[in-house]
């Protein structure tokens, strides 16, 4: 995967990008994160629950770059059975290509554990044609710096397959540190797949960004 905007500096990325809200479809307000490319709409479960309860289908689909009628099923079902327990949630950005505002993918925090400071962080393009254009590598550094200083996350954490060599290239970049290998973790088409672990720490992207 090229590298994207992670070439630049995080001083140069707090001058270029800004926050900003905006009204989509209905009129609930989506905080929009901007990059150069990118436009990071983010998604709260209150934003998921709103989308639901208030727009119809095709606009659903369009708000969530859905395409295939088993990825709206899977959608409506997280609706369904809620996206929070007692004491995990999530937040997600839809990658927005700025030029036609279609969604390329997504990336956020789930598995968030407010009381201990720490989530996992997860990715993922829409389409194969979008991949190796270094989308991911540019959003993803907002979003970290999110975690960091609007989350207040003290610890994040990336489970990467050992074979997706791309993924790992973007957590590396960050600073990410390879903590482990979990044998068997994930269960994904009838089948038990490794995940190797990836962390890092407040104190660490500090230091990286100064």
């Amino acid at each position: 995967m090229k590298t994207g905007s992670l070439t630049i500096s995080y001083f140069v990325f707090k001058q270029l990008s800004k926050i900003k809200t905006c009204s989509y479809i209905a009129s609930m307000n989506f905080e929009l994160i901007e990059t150069e490319r990118l436009q990071l709409r983010k998604l709260t479960p209150e934003g998921h629950q709103y989308v639901f309860r208030n727009y119809s289908v095709p606009e659903i689909k369009q708000f969530f770059g859905i395409h295939r009628d088993e990825d709206f099923k899977m959608e409506t079902l997280r609706f369904e059975k809620g996206m929070t327990t007692y004491n995990r949630s999530f937040v997600l950005f839809h990658l927005l290509d700025k030029k036609n505002d279609t969604v390329l993918g997504a990336c956020g925090f789930h598995n968030w554990l407010a009381e201990h400071r720490r989530a996992e962080i997860g990715y993922a393009l829409i389409d194969d044609q979008y991949k190796r254009k270094g989308y991911m590598s540019e959003a993803i550094i907002p979003i970290v710096d999110y975690g960091f200083n609007e989350m207040n996350l003290h610890r994040m954490e990336a489970f990467v397959g050992p074979d997706n060599e791309a993924s790992q290239r973007v957590v590396k970049k960050l600073g990410f540190q390879q903590e482990g290998h979990l044998k068997q973790h994930f269960f994904k088409n009838n089948i038990y797949h490794d995940s190797i672990v990836f962390g890092l720490l407040r104190n660490e992207y500090i230091d990286t960004t100064r």
